[in-house]
């Protein structure tokens, strides 16, 4: 159950980051509010996680894999600009997110 908290917690982030860009500097209210309970929302399903999954894979998948989502969403549906070095940092970032969890006991 810890994972599905910490996938909970990874969308929740993600959608967090993307009514950050939507609120325009915390001018519309909707999309401020909605930011706030996203991220609290991921708060919370990464302190459910940090139960069970040491805090410090946890934590640090938590952020990872954010990034890269929110760096592919970027690129693919905000169309940002896409390069090489940034698709090969995001590959960076997804393979250490992979090697944190294998590191993690059962």
């Amino acid at each position: 159950m810890s994972y599905i908290y910490l996938i909970l917690a990874i969308a929740f982030e993600v959608l967090g980051t993307f009514f950050i860009k939507r609120s325009d500097g915390f001018t519309k209210l909707l999309p401020s509010i909605i930011l706030f309970v996203y991220y609290g929302l991921s708060s919370s399903a990464l302190t459910l996680a940090a139960k069970k999954i040491d805090i410090s894979i946890a934590y640090s998948v938590w952020t990872g894999s954010s990034i890269a989502l929110v760096a592919v969403m970027g690129m693919f549906w905000l169309k940002e600009p896409i390069s090489e070095l940034k698709i090969l940092s995001v590959s960076y970032i997804l393979v250490g997110v992979f090697g944190l969890l294998l590191t993690q006991k059962s």
